[in-house]
């Protein structure tokens, strides 16, 4: 039988009740790609693997709470959803929705959201409405539309959302036969970091694993409330995913830091970018710039020690690249113009050196 998405392949752990109809777009059962090439270029000894979640259907990791949440919506019979978003979760929600024969409401801080990630909510026909502010005031206004209106709230409030979400906790473990020693992973509205100690504490009671890694999440450190141990205000990074200054989640998040001996560190926007590029110049792996805060996260533990040589570490890249292509056109070198002929190809290839060596090989 073909892959039939999370909810057929993990229902009895979701907690959905057993007549609802799955709304699903075969999200999950993405890969766990090994990264020899970047843990090489960063001079860490650690077996270095990616969960590689910009390949669900809607290009972010958000596809798997989508799924059961509005699954569960539907079989309540909401006739619309409803969510705050920097990008991604209004994406999932409209097209979850879409697929469920339903409307999406969302609202989003306007200037402040990525091309790709807008173009998909309105692709699916979602009401989007742009804000004169941050991220936690659409989490303040969503909230009080929910409980005013029938609509099905899906931010990762919505604890059907992080049901969904630990199903990549379950898909690392079936793919090494145990958890890692080490979970890398970005931390914006940290629901996710929450989702993921969810899903491999489970897999500890069940036995499906026999250890339980450190949870290392990381924040930008223009919106690391987190790490401050205060609300900001006014949350800057480039990584737009996790520009969050009042995570929702953040109980959940200091509870799997704490639990497992782990830790919650910002990483700048620099090292942001400097492992966006390592991780598609060595690997070929092109993600949205949230996603390399693990990348640089890791790269950061491992000069501080942190990181043992010799141990599995999983890094969660939670978007593909293609959500934000503006972010990777400016952080790389202009497209040269020249002339229609083969000698001037040759003089920009030249001033390459790797391809220049290539030119006086002939």
């Amino acid at each position: 039988m073909t892959y039939q998405g999370i909810i057929a392949r993990y229902r009895p752990l979701l907690g959905l009740p057993a007549d609802a109809t799955p709304i699903t777009l075969q999200e999950g059962n993405t890969p766990l790609i090994p990264v020899p090439r970047f843990a090489k270029q960063a001079g860490i000894g650690a077996d270095v693997f990616v969960k590689y979640e910009g390949l669900n259907p809607t290009g972010s990791f958000k596809d798997r709470g989508m799924s059961v949440a509005v699954t569960k919506a539907a079989h309540d019979g909401a006739e619309a959803v409803l969510c705050a978003s920097t990008g991604n979760t209004s994406a999932a929600a409209s097209a979850y929705a879409a697929r469920a024969g339903m409307r999406a409401v969302v609202i989003v801080p306007h200037g402040n959201l990525a091309l790709g990630k807008l173009s998909q909510a309105l692709m699916h026909d979602a009401m989007v409405i742009a804000l004169k502010g941050n991220f936690d005031d659409a989490m303040r206004i969503v909230g009080t539309l929910g409980e005013r209106y029938p609509f099905a709230l899906v931010n990762s409030v919505n604890p059907y959302r992080l049901e969904g979400q630990k199903t990549a906790a379950f898909e690392v473990v079936d793919a090494l036969g145990d958890a890692p020693e080490y979970l890398f992973i970005p931390v914006g509205n940290a629901g996710n970091m929450t989702a993921y100690w969810m899903g491999f504490s489970e897999c500890c009671k069940t036995e499906r694993a026999n250890t339980l890694p450190k949870m290392m999440g990381y924040q930008a450190a223009g919106a690391a409330p987190i790490v401050h141990g205060e609300p900001v205000s006014h949350p800057q990074t480039i990584a737009t995913a996790i520009r969050i200054g009042d995570p929702a989640n953040w109980h959940g998040a200091l509870a799997a830091r704490d639990e497992s001996s782990g830790t919650i560190d910002a990483v700048t926007d620099q090292e942001i970018i400097s492992a966006y590029q390592a991780i598609a110049r060595n690997e070929g792996i092109f993600v949205e710039p949230a996603s390399a805060a693990a990348l640089a996260g890791l790269i950061k533990a491992a000069r501080q020690g942190l990181v043992q040589r010799g141990t599995r570490v999983v890094c969660v890249l939670t978007g593909h690249g293609l959500k934000d292509p503006d972010q990777a056109i400016s952080a790389s070198k202009e497209v040269e113009m020249i002339d229609p002929t083969v000698e001037a190809a040759e003089r920009v290839i030249a001033r390459d050196q790797s391809l220049f060596r290539m030119l006086n090989a002939r």
